[in-house]
Protein backbone atom coordinates (compact mmCIF):
# COMPACT_ATOMS: atom_id res chain seq x y z
CA UNK A 1 0.00 0.00 0.00
CA UNK A 2 1.14 3.52 -0.53
CA UNK A 3 0.26 6.74 1.12
CA UNK A 4 -0.93 10.16 -1.04
CA UNK A 5 -1.72 13.08 0.71
CA UNK A 6 -5.52 15.11 0.51
CA UNK A 7 -3.67 18.45 -1.05
CA UNK A 8 -1.59 16.22 -3.77
CA UNK A 9 -5.38 14.58 -4.77
CA UNK A 10 -6.61 18.76 -4.76
CA UNK A 11 -3.26 19.68 -6.77
CA UNK A 12 -1.52 18.28 -9.32
CA UNK A 13 -3.05 14.48 -9.57
CA UNK A 14 0.27 12.90 -10.23
CA UNK A 15 0.41 10.51 -10.09
CA UNK A 16 -3.71 9.19 -10.18
CA UNK A 17 -3.64 6.07 -11.32
CA UNK A 18 -6.51 3.46 -12.39
CA UNK A 19 -6.21 -0.28 -12.72
CA UNK A 20 -7.01 -0.82 -15.79
CA UNK A 21 -5.35 -3.67 -17.55
CA UNK A 22 -3.22 -3.68 -20.90
CA UNK A 23 -5.01 -6.69 -22.47
CA UNK A 24 -4.03 -9.06 -25.36
CA UNK A 25 -4.37 -7.44 -29.03
CA UNK A 26 -7.51 -8.61 -30.23
CA UNK A 27 -8.26 -9.43 -33.85
CA UNK A 28 -11.09 -9.91 -35.85
CA UNK A 29 -11.78 -13.46 -36.73
CA UNK A 30 -13.71 -13.60 -40.65
CA UNK A 31 -16.87 -15.87 -40.25
CA UNK A 32 -17.65 -18.52 -41.93
CA UNK A 33 -20.10 -18.79 -45.06
CA UNK A 34 -20.89 -21.42 -47.15
CA UNK A 35 -21.41 -20.19 -51.19
CA UNK A 36 -20.70 -21.15 -54.12
CA UNK A 37 -18.35 -19.02 -56.24
CA UNK A 38 -19.45 -17.67 -59.73
CA UNK A 39 -17.10 -17.73 -61.96
CA UNK A 40 -19.16 -15.49 -64.28
CA UNK A 41 -19.87 -12.99 -60.89
CA UNK A 42 -18.79 -9.23 -61.59
CA UNK A 43 -17.22 -9.98 -58.27
CA UNK A 44 -14.68 -12.67 -59.04
CA UNK A 45 -12.66 -9.83 -61.06
CA UNK A 46 -11.87 -7.71 -57.88
CA UNK A 47 -11.04 -11.21 -56.24
CA UNK A 48 -8.97 -12.21 -58.71
CA UNK A 49 -7.19 -9.09 -58.39
CA UNK A 50 -6.76 -9.38 -54.32
CA UNK A 51 -5.59 -13.42 -55.26
CA UNK A 52 -2.97 -12.31 -57.55
CA UNK A 53 -1.77 -8.66 -54.91
CA UNK A 54 -1.24 -12.22 -52.39
CA UNK A 55 0.43 -14.31 -54.14
CA UNK A 56 2.75 -11.21 -55.62
CA UNK A 57 2.55 -10.44 -51.95
CA UNK A 58 4.27 -13.92 -51.53
CA UNK A 59 6.70 -13.99 -54.22
CA UNK A 60 7.91 -11.01 -52.80
CA UNK A 61 8.66 -11.79 -49.53
CA UNK A 62 9.88 -14.88 -50.77
CA UNK A 63 12.32 -13.35 -52.74
CA UNK A 64 13.59 -10.97 -50.30
CA UNK A 65 13.75 -14.36 -47.78
CA UNK A 66 15.90 -16.46 -50.44
CA UNK A 67 18.51 -12.72 -50.28
CA UNK A 68 18.48 -12.26 -47.24
CA UNK A 69 19.38 -16.11 -45.78
CA UNK A 70 22.74 -16.22 -46.25
CA UNK A 71 23.67 -12.81 -43.55
CA UNK A 72 21.11 -14.64 -41.20
CA UNK A 73 23.14 -17.76 -41.65
CA UNK A 74 26.29 -15.95 -41.01
CA UNK A 75 24.87 -13.76 -38.43
CA UNK A 76 23.85 -17.12 -36.73
CA UNK A 77 26.83 -18.73 -36.77
CA UNK A 78 29.72 -15.90 -35.75
CA UNK A 79 27.25 -15.31 -32.89
CA UNK A 80 27.60 -18.98 -32.71
CA UNK A 81 31.52 -18.61 -32.69
CA UNK A 82 31.01 -16.09 -30.25
CA UNK A 83 29.18 -18.16 -27.58
CA UNK A 84 31.67 -20.92 -27.57
CA UNK A 85 31.19 -23.94 -25.49
CA UNK A 86 29.58 -22.04 -22.85
CA UNK A 87 26.04 -21.85 -24.78
CA UNK A 88 25.67 -25.93 -24.64
CA UNK A 89 25.80 -25.70 -20.86
CA UNK A 90 23.49 -22.85 -20.56
CA UNK A 91 21.02 -24.55 -23.15
CA UNK A 92 21.70 -27.88 -20.10
CA UNK A 93 20.62 -24.96 -17.59
CA UNK A 94 17.87 -23.87 -19.55
CA UNK A 95 16.36 -27.30 -20.21
CA UNK A 96 16.63 -28.49 -16.38
CA UNK A 97 14.71 -24.92 -15.46
CA UNK A 98 11.90 -25.31 -18.21
CA UNK A 99 11.30 -29.01 -17.07
CA UNK A 100 11.17 -27.70 -13.13
CA UNK A 101 8.65 -24.77 -13.97
CA UNK A 102 6.64 -26.84 -16.06
CA UNK A 103 6.58 -29.77 -13.54
CA UNK A 104 4.84 -26.75 -10.87
CA UNK A 105 2.66 -25.93 -13.73
CA UNK A 106 1.11 -29.16 -14.33
CA UNK A 107 0.67 -29.89 -10.52
CA UNK A 108 -0.99 -26.52 -10.03
CA UNK A 109 -3.42 -26.70 -13.47
CA UNK A 110 -3.91 -30.71 -12.08
CA UNK A 111 -5.41 -29.08 -9.29
CA UNK A 112 -7.28 -26.41 -11.08
CA UNK A 113 -8.64 -28.70 -13.32
CA UNK A 114 -10.26 -30.80 -10.22
CA UNK A 115 -12.02 -27.79 -8.87
CA UNK A 116 -15.53 -26.86 -10.51
CA UNK A 117 -14.08 -23.69 -11.49
CA UNK A 118 -11.91 -25.15 -14.20
CA UNK A 119 -8.25 -23.78 -15.44
CA UNK A 120 -8.03 -20.19 -14.87
CA UNK A 121 -7.42 -17.88 -18.45
CA UNK A 122 -3.90 -17.27 -17.25
CA UNK A 123 -2.78 -20.33 -16.88
CA UNK A 124 -4.20 -21.71 -20.15
CA UNK A 125 -0.92 -19.61 -21.54
CA UNK A 126 1.19 -22.45 -19.78
CA UNK A 127 4.77 -21.27 -19.26
CA UNK A 128 4.01 -18.26 -21.33
CA UNK A 129 1.82 -16.66 -18.33
CA UNK A 130 3.12 -14.14 -16.50
CA UNK A 131 3.75 -15.54 -13.47
CA UNK A 132 4.99 -18.79 -14.79
CA UNK A 133 7.14 -17.19 -16.93
CA UNK A 134 8.73 -14.98 -14.23
CA UNK A 135 9.01 -18.08 -12.04
CA UNK A 136 11.27 -19.39 -15.51
CA UNK A 137 13.27 -16.45 -15.40
CA UNK A 138 14.48 -16.30 -11.77
CA UNK A 139 15.37 -20.39 -12.56
CA UNK A 140 17.55 -19.50 -15.47
CA UNK A 141 19.69 -16.85 -13.66
CA UNK A 142 21.21 -13.45 -13.64
CA UNK A 143 20.58 -13.13 -17.62
CA UNK A 144 16.65 -13.61 -17.14
CA UNK A 145 16.16 -11.89 -14.11
CA UNK A 146 17.72 -8.77 -15.61
CA UNK A 147 15.93 -8.99 -18.82
CA UNK A 148 12.64 -9.58 -16.37
CA UNK A 149 13.83 -6.11 -14.37
CA UNK A 150 14.13 -4.47 -18.17
CA UNK A 151 10.01 -5.59 -19.01
CA UNK A 152 8.69 -4.46 -15.37
CA UNK A 153 10.28 -0.90 -16.35
CA UNK A 154 9.35 -0.94 -20.02
CA UNK A 155 5.65 -0.22 -19.74
CA UNK A 156 6.21 1.32 -23.17
CA UNK A 157 7.37 -2.28 -24.88
CA UNK A 158 5.03 -5.25 -22.69
CA UNK A 159 1.22 -6.12 -21.74
CA UNK A 160 0.66 -4.50 -18.42
CA UNK A 161 0.18 -7.87 -16.79
CA UNK A 162 3.82 -8.78 -17.75
CA UNK A 163 5.01 -5.15 -16.07
CA UNK A 164 3.34 -5.68 -13.06
CA UNK A 165 4.05 -9.65 -12.66
CA UNK A 166 8.01 -9.07 -13.32
CA UNK A 167 8.29 -5.93 -10.51
CA UNK A 168 9.23 -9.18 -8.36
CA UNK A 169 12.37 -9.60 -9.95
CA UNK A 170 13.61 -6.67 -7.90
CA UNK A 171 14.09 -8.41 -5.08
CA UNK A 172 17.35 -9.63 -2.64
CA UNK A 173 19.30 -12.24 -5.04
CA UNK A 174 21.26 -15.09 -3.36
CA UNK A 175 24.98 -14.30 -2.10
CA UNK A 176 28.02 -15.74 -3.99
CA UNK A 177 30.52 -17.48 -0.64
CA UNK A 178 33.20 -15.61 0.28
CA UNK A 179 36.06 -17.70 -0.81
CA UNK A 180 34.55 -16.79 -4.04
CA UNK A 181 34.68 -12.87 -3.65
CA UNK A 182 38.52 -13.28 -2.68
CA UNK A 183 39.33 -15.19 -5.36
CA UNK A 184 37.81 -12.36 -7.83
CA UNK A 185 39.75 -9.90 -5.43
CA UNK A 186 43.19 -11.51 -5.71
CA UNK A 187 42.80 -11.87 -9.11
CA UNK A 188 42.13 -8.40 -9.86
CA UNK A 189 44.18 -6.70 -7.32
CA UNK A 190 47.35 -8.62 -8.57
CA UNK A 191 48.45 -8.90 -5.30
CA UNK A 192 47.60 -10.03 -1.64
CA UNK A 193 44.20 -8.60 -0.60
CA UNK A 194 45.46 -7.78 3.07
CA UNK A 195 48.15 -5.35 1.55
CA UNK A 196 45.14 -3.18 -0.34
CA UNK A 197 42.82 -3.15 2.34
CA UNK A 198 43.35 -3.55 6.12
CA UNK A 199 39.90 -6.13 6.36
CA UNK A 200 37.21 -7.20 4.01
CA UNK A 201 33.93 -8.09 6.15
CA UNK A 202 32.64 -11.66 4.69
CA UNK A 203 29.50 -10.90 4.96
CA UNK A 204 27.52 -8.66 2.07
CA UNK A 205 25.97 -5.57 2.80
CA UNK A 206 23.73 -6.46 -0.58
CA UNK A 207 23.69 -9.03 -3.27
CA UNK A 208 21.86 -8.51 -6.57
CA UNK A 209 21.61 -10.18 -9.37
CA UNK A 210 25.12 -9.72 -11.38
CA UNK A 211 27.42 -8.04 -8.56
CA UNK A 212 27.73 -8.26 -4.65
CA UNK A 213 29.10 -5.76 -2.35
CA UNK A 214 31.50 -5.73 0.90
CA UNK A 215 32.44 -3.45 3.27
CA UNK A 216 35.92 -2.67 3.89
CA UNK A 217 39.11 -0.73 5.15
CA UNK A 218 41.65 0.57 3.47
CA UNK A 219 45.30 -0.19 4.53
CA UNK A 220 47.13 2.69 4.99
CA UNK A 221 44.59 5.61 4.78
CA UNK A 222 42.03 3.71 7.00
CA UNK A 223 39.24 4.93 4.76
CA UNK A 224 36.13 2.81 5.21
CA UNK A 225 35.04 1.84 1.52
CA UNK A 226 32.53 -0.82 0.18
CA UNK A 227 33.97 -3.27 -2.97
CA UNK A 228 30.94 -4.09 -5.40
CA UNK A 229 32.38 -7.42 -6.81
CA UNK A 230 30.88 -8.98 -10.14
CA UNK A 231 29.80 -12.03 -9.83
CA UNK A 232 31.98 -14.80 -10.69
CA UNK A 233 31.51 -16.29 -14.17
CA UNK A 234 28.26 -14.19 -14.56
CA UNK A 235 29.44 -12.34 -17.71
CA UNK A 236 30.00 -15.47 -19.89
CA UNK A 237 26.57 -16.31 -18.42
CA UNK A 238 25.09 -12.76 -19.88
CA UNK A 239 27.23 -12.98 -23.43
CA UNK A 240 25.76 -16.82 -23.93
CA UNK A 241 21.93 -15.98 -22.96
CA UNK A 242 22.01 -13.04 -24.86
CA UNK A 243 23.49 -14.21 -27.75
CA UNK A 244 20.63 -16.97 -27.83
CA UNK A 245 18.16 -14.00 -27.52
CA UNK A 246 19.34 -12.32 -30.51
CA UNK A 247 19.54 -15.29 -32.57
CA UNK A 248 15.48 -16.08 -31.26
CA UNK A 249 14.80 -12.49 -32.52
CA UNK A 250 17.05 -12.59 -35.31
CA UNK A 251 15.15 -16.37 -36.83
CA UNK A 252 11.32 -14.65 -35.97
CA UNK A 253 11.94 -11.61 -37.78
CA UNK A 254 13.36 -13.95 -40.42
CA UNK A 255 10.04 -16.13 -40.11
CA UNK A 256 7.48 -13.24 -39.61
CA UNK A 257 8.97 -9.61 -41.52
CA UNK A 258 5.90 -7.85 -39.57
CA UNK A 259 7.93 -7.62 -36.27
CA UNK A 260 10.95 -5.90 -37.89
CA UNK A 261 8.05 -2.89 -37.80
CA UNK A 262 8.40 -3.27 -33.76
CA UNK A 263 12.38 -3.40 -33.88
CA UNK A 264 12.78 -6.69 -31.82
CA UNK A 265 15.63 -6.86 -32.82
CA UNK A 266 16.89 -3.28 -32.45
CA UNK A 267 14.95 -3.85 -28.65
CA UNK A 268 17.12 -6.96 -28.21
CA UNK A 269 20.65 -5.21 -29.25
CA UNK A 270 19.65 -2.40 -26.37
CA UNK A 271 19.21 -4.29 -24.23
CA UNK A 272 22.41 -6.87 -24.54
CA UNK A 273 24.01 -3.48 -24.83
CA UNK A 274 22.71 -1.82 -21.42
CA UNK A 275 23.02 -5.15 -19.75
CA UNK A 276 26.70 -5.32 -20.89
CA UNK A 277 27.62 -1.60 -19.81
CA UNK A 278 26.85 -3.19 -16.19
CA UNK A 279 29.21 -5.90 -15.51
CA UNK A 280 32.05 -3.35 -17.06
CA UNK A 281 32.53 -0.92 -13.66
CA UNK A 282 35.02 1.27 -15.41
CA UNK A 283 31.99 2.94 -17.35
CA UNK A 284 30.23 3.05 -13.44
CA UNK A 285 32.95 4.75 -12.68
CA UNK A 286 33.22 6.95 -15.21
CA UNK A 287 29.27 7.75 -14.80
CA UNK A 288 29.77 8.37 -10.80
CA UNK A 289 33.22 10.79 -11.61
CA UNK A 290 30.60 12.84 -14.07
CA UNK A 291 28.08 12.96 -11.34
CA UNK A 292 30.66 14.47 -8.78
CA UNK A 293 31.89 16.80 -11.50
CA UNK A 294 28.25 18.28 -11.76
CA UNK A 295 28.01 18.89 -8.53
CA UNK A 296 31.37 20.49 -7.84
CA UNK A 297 30.71 22.79 -11.01
CA UNK A 298 27.14 23.38 -9.66
CA UNK A 299 28.64 24.09 -6.01
CA UNK A 300 26.17 21.94 -4.98
CA UNK A 301 28.91 19.08 -3.10
CA UNK A 302 27.34 21.01 0.28
CA UNK A 303 23.79 19.45 -0.12
CA UNK A 304 24.54 16.30 -1.96
CA UNK A 305 27.19 13.74 -3.16
CA UNK A 306 28.08 10.51 -4.91
CA UNK A 307 30.87 7.95 -3.33
CA UNK A 308 34.54 8.54 -4.85
CA UNK A 309 36.09 6.13 -5.89
CA UNK A 310 39.55 4.73 -5.77
CA UNK A 311 40.82 4.10 -8.95
CA UNK A 312 43.93 2.35 -7.82
CA UNK A 313 41.98 -0.50 -6.32
CA UNK A 314 39.13 -0.68 -8.93
CA UNK A 315 39.29 -2.65 -12.25
CA UNK A 316 36.68 -4.01 -14.74
CA UNK A 317 35.47 -6.57 -12.05
CA UNK A 318 35.43 -4.59 -9.09
CA UNK A 319 34.75 -1.12 -7.85
CA UNK A 320 35.99 0.06 -4.72
CA UNK A 321 34.25 3.26 -3.51
CA UNK A 322 34.17 5.47 -0.68
CA UNK A 323 31.47 4.19 2.10
CA UNK A 324 28.47 6.22 2.59
CA UNK A 325 26.77 6.17 5.84
CA UNK A 326 22.85 7.34 5.79
CA UNK A 327 19.59 6.28 5.59
CA UNK A 328 16.83 5.67 2.52
CA UNK A 329 14.63 8.42 1.99
CA UNK A 330 11.55 5.90 3.01
CA UNK A 331 13.00 5.85 6.58
CA UNK A 332 10.75 8.69 8.30
CA UNK A 333 11.56 8.35 11.65
CA UNK A 334 15.33 8.18 11.12
CA UNK A 335 15.09 11.48 8.88
CA UNK A 336 13.16 12.94 11.18
CA UNK A 337 16.23 12.06 14.33
CA UNK A 338 19.13 13.76 11.42
CA UNK A 339 17.13 17.25 9.98
CA UNK A 340 14.67 19.25 11.29
CA UNK A 341 12.82 19.44 7.87
CA UNK A 342 12.58 16.44 5.83
CA UNK A 343 10.58 18.54 3.24
CA UNK A 344 13.57 20.80 2.69
CA UNK A 345 16.14 17.57 2.04
CA UNK A 346 13.34 16.08 -0.12
CA UNK A 347 13.25 18.97 -2.18
CA UNK A 348 17.32 19.24 -2.26
CA UNK A 349 16.93 15.42 -4.02
CA UNK A 350 14.46 16.70 -6.85
CA UNK A 351 16.42 19.53 -7.70
CA UNK A 352 19.68 17.78 -7.61
CA UNK A 353 18.29 15.55 -10.27
CA UNK A 354 16.46 16.93 -12.35
CA UNK A 355 19.91 19.41 -12.85
CA UNK A 356 21.42 16.31 -13.60
CA UNK A 357 19.35 15.62 -16.58
CA UNK A 358 20.46 18.71 -18.37
CA UNK A 359 23.94 19.35 -17.18
CA UNK A 360 25.36 15.49 -17.39
CA UNK A 361 25.48 13.59 -20.07
CA UNK A 362 23.79 10.67 -18.46
CA UNK A 363 20.95 10.42 -15.65
CA UNK A 364 20.56 8.48 -11.94
CA UNK A 365 17.94 5.92 -13.67
CA UNK A 366 17.49 4.16 -10.52
CA UNK A 367 16.65 6.12 -7.85
CA UNK A 368 14.65 3.41 -5.37
CA UNK A 369 15.12 3.88 -2.00
CA UNK A 370 18.75 2.00 -1.67
CA UNK A 371 20.12 4.27 -4.22
CA UNK A 372 18.79 7.33 -2.60
CA UNK A 373 19.86 8.21 0.95
CA UNK A 374 19.96 11.09 3.48
CA UNK A 375 23.48 10.91 4.81
CA UNK A 376 24.52 11.52 8.32
CA UNK A 377 25.58 15.47 7.53
CA UNK A 378 22.61 16.27 6.45
CA UNK A 379 23.39 15.88 2.09
CA UNK A 380 21.59 13.60 0.27
CA UNK A 381 23.63 10.41 -1.18
CA UNK A 382 22.99 9.02 -5.11
CA UNK A 383 24.68 5.71 -5.09
CA UNK A 384 24.97 2.86 -7.67
CA UNK A 385 25.58 4.27 -11.05
CA UNK A 386 25.31 0.79 -13.10
CA UNK A 387 22.09 1.99 -14.37
CA UNK A 388 21.67 4.91 -16.12
CA UNK A 389 19.53 6.95 -19.42
CA UNK A 390 20.18 9.69 -21.52
CA UNK A 391 17.42 12.07 -22.70
CA UNK A 392 17.50 14.22 -26.09
CA UNK A 393 16.70 17.98 -25.70
CA UNK A 394 13.99 17.14 -27.58
CA UNK A 395 12.04 14.77 -25.48
CA UNK A 396 13.12 16.75 -21.62
CA UNK A 397 10.65 19.47 -23.68
CA UNK A 398 8.45 17.24 -24.44
CA UNK A 399 8.55 16.05 -20.96
CA UNK A 400 8.16 19.40 -18.69
CA UNK A 401 4.96 20.06 -20.90
CA UNK A 402 3.59 16.93 -20.06
CA UNK A 403 4.40 17.42 -16.32
CA UNK A 404 2.92 20.66 -16.76
CA UNK A 405 0.11 19.86 -18.05
CA UNK A 406 -0.49 16.96 -15.65
CA UNK A 407 -0.37 19.61 -12.90
CA UNK A 408 -2.79 22.04 -14.39
CA UNK A 409 -5.29 19.41 -15.66
CA UNK A 410 -4.76 20.68 -20.14
CA UNK A 411 -5.23 17.33 -21.64
CA UNK A 412 -4.72 18.74 -25.00
CA UNK A 413 -1.43 20.13 -24.34
CA UNK A 414 -0.31 16.63 -22.74
CA UNK A 415 -1.57 14.91 -25.78
CA UNK A 416 0.92 17.10 -27.85
CA UNK A 417 3.55 16.38 -25.50
CA UNK A 418 2.91 12.60 -25.98
CA UNK A 419 2.47 13.14 -29.99
CA UNK A 420 6.24 15.12 -29.63
CA UNK A 421 7.63 12.29 -27.76
CA UNK A 422 6.41 9.44 -29.52
CA UNK A 423 7.53 8.12 -32.84
CA UNK A 424 4.19 7.62 -35.21
CA UNK A 425 3.79 7.07 -39.06
CA UNK A 426 0.38 8.85 -39.24
CA UNK A 427 -1.44 11.93 -37.76
CA UNK A 428 -3.02 11.58 -34.29
CA UNK A 429 -6.44 13.42 -33.73
CA UNK A 430 -5.05 15.57 -30.76
CA UNK A 431 -8.61 16.72 -29.37
CA UNK A 432 -9.94 12.79 -29.33
CA UNK A 433 -6.37 11.78 -27.70
CA UNK A 434 -7.00 14.31 -25.50
CA UNK A 435 -10.43 13.34 -24.29
CA UNK A 436 -9.44 9.74 -23.85
CA UNK A 437 -6.39 10.70 -21.59
CA UNK A 438 -9.00 13.07 -19.37
CA UNK A 439 -10.36 10.32 -19.52
CA UNK A 440 -8.19 8.30 -17.46
CA UNK A 441 -6.95 11.14 -15.21
CA UNK A 442 -10.44 11.87 -13.69
CA UNK A 443 -10.68 8.09 -13.16
CA UNK A 444 -9.17 8.63 -9.86
CA UNK A 445 -12.33 9.35 -8.53
CA UNK A 446 -13.17 5.73 -8.76
CA UNK A 447 -10.15 4.51 -7.11
CA UNK A 448 -10.89 2.43 -3.42
CA UNK A 449 -9.29 4.62 -0.47
CA UNK A 450 -8.80 4.47 3.10
CA UNK A 451 -8.13 7.73 4.95
CA UNK A 452 -5.55 7.62 7.84
CA UNK A 453 -3.78 10.36 9.84
CA UNK A 454 -0.07 10.73 11.03
CA UNK A 455 1.39 12.83 13.46
CA UNK A 456 4.99 14.15 13.54
CA UNK A 457 6.67 15.75 16.38
CA UNK A 458 8.80 19.32 16.07
CA UNK A 459 12.18 18.96 17.71
CA UNK A 460 12.51 22.64 18.53
CA UNK A 461 8.95 23.20 19.42
CA UNK A 462 8.16 20.04 20.36
CA UNK A 463 4.70 20.91 18.77
CA UNK A 464 2.57 17.87 17.12
CA UNK A 465 1.64 18.26 13.47
CA UNK A 466 -1.41 16.23 12.21
CA UNK A 467 -1.54 15.20 8.65
CA UNK A 468 -4.71 13.10 6.96
CA UNK A 469 -3.48 10.77 3.92
CA UNK A 470 -5.46 8.71 1.60
CA UNK A 471 -4.10 4.86 0.98
CA UNK A 472 -4.20 3.75 -2.60
CA UNK A 473 -2.99 0.55 -3.92
CA UNK A 474 -0.04 1.07 -5.71
CA UNK A 475 -1.07 -1.29 -8.24
CA UNK A 476 -3.50 1.01 -9.15
CA UNK A 477 -0.44 3.57 -9.03
CA UNK A 478 0.88 1.79 -11.60
CA UNK A 479 -1.63 1.21 -13.71
CA UNK A 480 -2.33 4.95 -14.79
CA UNK A 481 1.04 4.82 -16.58
CA UNK A 482 0.29 1.78 -18.35
CA UNK A 483 -3.00 3.36 -18.94
CA UNK A 484 -1.34 6.23 -20.70
CA UNK A 485 0.84 3.77 -22.94
CA UNK A 486 -2.00 1.93 -23.44
CA UNK A 487 -4.24 4.65 -25.38
CA UNK A 488 -1.23 6.64 -26.86
CA UNK A 489 -0.35 3.25 -28.77
CA UNK A 490 -3.81 2.75 -29.46
CA UNK A 491 -3.23 6.19 -32.02
CA UNK A 492 -0.07 4.85 -33.07
CA UNK A 493 2.70 6.22 -30.42
CA UNK A 494 5.64 4.34 -29.54
CA UNK A 495 7.90 5.83 -27.21
CA UNK A 496 11.36 6.03 -26.74
CA UNK A 497 13.04 3.97 -23.32
CA UNK A 498 13.72 7.27 -21.81
CA UNK A 499 10.70 8.32 -21.12
CA UNK A 500 9.53 5.21 -19.35
CA UNK A 501 13.01 5.20 -17.60
CA UNK A 502 12.06 9.20 -16.43
CA UNK A 503 8.78 8.29 -15.32
CA UNK A 504 9.77 5.55 -13.27
CA UNK A 505 12.01 7.96 -11.40
CA UNK A 506 9.31 10.42 -10.78
CA UNK A 507 6.90 7.83 -9.64
CA UNK A 508 9.89 6.79 -6.98
CA UNK A 509 10.05 10.50 -5.97
CA UNK A 510 6.28 10.71 -5.64
CA UNK A 511 6.41 8.52 -3.04
CA UNK A 512 8.77 9.34 -1.20
CA UNK A 513 7.16 12.76 -1.50
CA UNK A 514 4.08 11.39 -0.17
CA UNK A 515 6.12 10.57 2.57
CA UNK A 516 8.35 13.38 3.98
CA UNK A 517 6.33 16.34 2.51
CA UNK A 518 2.54 15.11 1.83
CA UNK A 519 1.41 18.82 1.31
CA UNK A 520 4.29 19.07 -1.43
CA UNK A 521 3.46 20.01 -4.99
CA UNK A 522 6.19 18.01 -6.74
CA UNK A 523 5.10 19.61 -10.05
CA UNK A 524 4.05 22.70 -8.66
CA UNK A 525 5.97 23.99 -5.92
CA UNK A 526 8.30 26.95 -7.33
CA UNK A 527 11.12 25.73 -5.03
CA UNK A 528 11.39 22.39 -7.14
CA UNK A 529 13.21 23.72 -10.65
CA UNK A 530 12.30 21.07 -13.51
CA UNK A 531 12.12 23.79 -16.46
CA UNK A 532 14.96 24.23 -19.00
CA UNK A 533 16.00 26.59 -20.70
CA UNK A 534 17.68 23.95 -22.70
CA UNK A 535 15.69 23.18 -26.49
CA UNK A 536 13.53 26.00 -25.65
CA UNK A 537 13.02 26.44 -29.73
CA UNK A 538 10.56 23.60 -29.45
CA UNK A 539 7.63 24.47 -26.91
CA UNK A 540 6.06 26.53 -29.42
CA UNK A 541 4.84 23.59 -30.66
CA UNK A 542 2.57 22.48 -27.75
CA UNK A 543 1.14 25.82 -28.05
Amino acid sequence: MAIISVSALRGARFPLFTNNPHPFPQFPIPSRRSSKLNFRSKGFTPFARYAQSQQDLFSSRLQDGIENLPKLVEDIVQTSINTGPRGALRLAQGIQAFLGVGGEWLADASKSTNSSAGLPTQMQLGLLSPQYLRRLFERMGATYIKLGQFIASAPTLFPAEYVQEFQNCFDRAPAVPFQEIQAILREELGRPIDSVYEYVDPTPVASASIAQVHAARLKGSQDDVVIKVLKPGIKDILVADLNFVYVVARILEFLNPELSRASLVGIVKDIRESMLEEVDFYKEAANIEAFRSYLEAMGLTRQATAPKVYQHCSTKRILTMERLYGVPLTDLDSISSLVSSPETSLITALNVWFGSLLACETFHADVHAGNLWLLRDGRIGFLDFGIVGRISPKTWTAMEVFLASIATEEYESMASALIEMGATDKDVDVMAFAKDLEKIFSSIQDLDTELIVATARDRTTNATAVSANVVVDERQMNALFLDVIRVSESYGLKFPREFALLMKQLLYFDRYTRLLAPNLNMLQDQRISIVSNRGSRYKNSFR
